[in-house]
């Protein structure tokens, strides 16, 4: 018998149950049922309601995310008995457009069957998120689009897929099935909502050809519940600051702030004009401002640290102390102005919880055989 699952099996029951008000018995008899299941089969499966709250109790223990006073509201859909890749592709399909919502964004996780000892992972998702846009590399040694893609554009494009190689190509959702061969699932343009980045007072940023897509979906990290694993794309709402300081600035993403700044106008001879500062605050302006244009919902960092602070206060009343990860829990802009910046901060894990997955296998040698220019053959039946 698997003496460890049996083990974090009874701790996250025995919260769930204390959490939910069950009584003793209750209790005994539902932990007692598990073991007996771990001993026969060598795991053992949860209810709805077990993995619905445990879902939420992993937005809850997420160190790294600033917007969990609001975990209680988590959309959950099991998808843990999909028994094809037409259903596969269903789920992916119905969490973009339930998430989506128009652009009233809701909080959303899909479920698919856990990672079993000595068995076949139905579902390994290898995309960073459910949306994401592709990076090619040009001959000239440039890159267009988001150059984190690039590896996985490479793979779409040995499946088959095409982008129109625009900086703003949606890639196709990879993904394996039983272990086998990887597959895609195509992005259309009309289920994803984008908004294109204006800025409210200054009139000549249409050069600048900036958009982004409403929704943040993450899908390659696993949620952990009681010692189970599932693939289990998730999603809250953005925060300007991902994409205005991160996503279009980080270097090793679209790094476009120097575009920003000459089409501001502003002086970028010298870091001490401070230009950066003064473009990078104009970038998040228009970010901010487009989304709430457009009806999509967004937060600023300025609110979203305040909700944290609010998170902080109830949990406190009921006696559990909040874990957090202080680097990711300070805002990218003006971190000094938030109230997270002058607390400290346990960075503990808990469980249940969202942990990043291990490289998928096939991924990797594809990769190693990419690098060493060895593309005879297919990469796929390695």
């Amino acid at each position: 018998m698997n003496k460890l699952l049996v083990n974090q099996a009874f701790e996250f029951l025995s919260q769930y149950g204390n959490e939910k008000g069950h009584s003793e018995d209750t209790m005994m008899n539902r932990q007692l049922t598990v073991k007996e299941e771990i001993e026969s089969t060598g795991t053992y499966i949860h209810t709805f309601d077990e993995i619905s709250y445990g879902a939420k109790l992993a937005w809850r223990n997420s160190t790294k995310c600033i917007g969990r006073l609001f975990w209680e509201t988590l959309d959950v859909f099991d998808a843990r008995d999909v028994e094809s890749k037409e259903e596969v592709a269903q789920h992916i399909h119905h969490h973009i457009q339930h998430a989506t919502n128009e652009g009233k964004i809701r909080s959303t996780i899909t479920i698919f069957p856990p990672l079993k000892f000595n068995e076949q992972q139905k579902v390994q998702i290898w995309s960073h998120q459910l949306i994401r846009y592709a990076g090619y590399l040009e001959e000239s040694g440039e890159i267009l689009g988001d150059p984190a893609s690039l590896e996985l554009t490479k793979v779409a494009q040995k499946l088959g897929w095409q982008g129109d190689r625009t900086p703003y190509d949606f890639l196709p959702v990879i993904y394996q099935w039983n272990e086998g061969p990887p597959s895609i699932i195509p992005i259309l343009k009309e289920e994803v909502l984008e908004i294109k980045i204006d800025h409210p007072i200054n009139k000549n940023w249409g050069p600048l050809n900036l958009k982004w897509y409403a929704v943040p979906i993450i899908a390659d990290r696993v949620l952990e519940i009681g010692g189970l694993r599932y693939p289990a794309p998730f999603n809250g709402w953005y925060m300007e600051t991902e994409i205005a300081a991160r996503n279009f600035v980080d270097s090793y993403r679209y790094n476009r702030l120097r575009d920003v700044a000459k089409q501001l106008e502003l002086d970028t001879s010298s870091t001490t004009t401070f230009w950066r500062d003064r473009a990078l605050v104009e970038l998040q302006h228009a970010v901010y401002a487009s989304f709430k244009q457009a009806g999509v919902q967004i937060v600023d960092h300025y609110t979203a640290a305040q909700q944290f602070q609010t998170f902080r206060e109830k949990e406190d009343k009921l006696q559990r102390e909040v874990k957090g990860d202080w680097t990711w829990l300070v805002p990218p802009v003006s971190p000094s102005l938030t109230p997270i910046f002058h607390q400290g901060i346990v960075n503990e894990e808990l469980s249940p919880n969202f942990i990043k997955q291990k490289r998928p296998l096939l991924l990797k040698k594809i990769s190693e055989m990419t690098e060493s220019s060895r593309s005879s053959g297919c990469p796929f039946h390695v």
